[in-house]
């Protein structure tokens, strides 16, 4: 796969494919394409993968498109304002990332459910106890919600984020919750009870406008109740 991400912050990846190569997705990314690429919609890795998948905010089954004859062209627009970034995944070079954050890749990238080890991180931290994890090998293409910022932390290295700020990490790093100290800090300072921490090594991905900020910023100008 050939692509090119234009457009920030509405972006978009125009893929370009070879005769006989599929890219898969996920339901609805899909904007537009050339004609010689055919769709076909397909469970992937068995029922219990496909629970999983349901579990982790996506749809039981994916996308898959695959150019015919010659040359063909597909594209993949975000569903919200921010980035799309593309990874290299690889064994040793697996990702990790938020519910909805996969958009697209080479069929030869593996989708699959990630459950947080420590219930507390999964429960406490905002960023869910489920996650999605990208394996195989191939290139990935995901959803940021705002703009991209990356960190390599190195091993021991930590970063405190706060919730619905982390996109994607490296497998390789570890999550966990800390709990704001100070009750006026908590009661307060606005900023909630915990915050994520994230612990290398590997790539951690953030994001500025989280989407889920964004709607609770939304919440005070929406007319609830209004009679018209």
């Amino acid at each position: 796969m050939k692509y090119q991400i234009i457009g920030e912050p509405l972006p978009v990846a125009v893929c370009t494919i070879n005769p006989g190569e599929t890219l898969i997705s996920e339901r609805g990314s899909m904007s537009w394409m050339t004609p010689n690429i055919k769709m076909e919609t397909k469970g992937t890795g068995g029922l219990g993968k496909m629970i999983g998948r349901l579990a982790s905010g996506e749809s039981a089954f994916q996308n898959r498109f695959t150019s015919e004859s010659g040359e063909g062209m597909i594209a993949f627009a975000s569903s919200f304002p921010g980035s799309i970034r593309a990874f290299e995944i690889a064994p040793g070079k697996e990702m990790i990332v938020q519910k909805s954050g996969f958009l697209a890749s080479d069929d030869t990238v593996e989708l699959s459910v990630f459950f947080q080890k420590k219930l507390g991180a999964g429960l406490a931290g905002g960023e869910g106890f489920i996650m999605q994890k990208l394996s195989g090998t191939g290139t990935a293409l995901i959803e940021i919600d705002g703009f991209a910022v990356e960190y390599e932390l190195e091993a021991g290295q930590s970063m405190i984020i706060d919730n619905g700020y982390l996109a994607a990490m490296s497998a390789t790093c570890t999550m966990d919750v800390q709990m704001n100290k100070g009750l006026k800090n908590m009661l307060f300072g606005g900023e909630g009870m915990f915050n994520t921490v994230v612990t290398g090594p590997g790539i951690i991905v953030l994001q500025t406008m989280p989407i889920t900020g964004v709607a609770n910023a939304l919440i005070p100008f929406l007319p609830f109740g209004e009679k018209k």
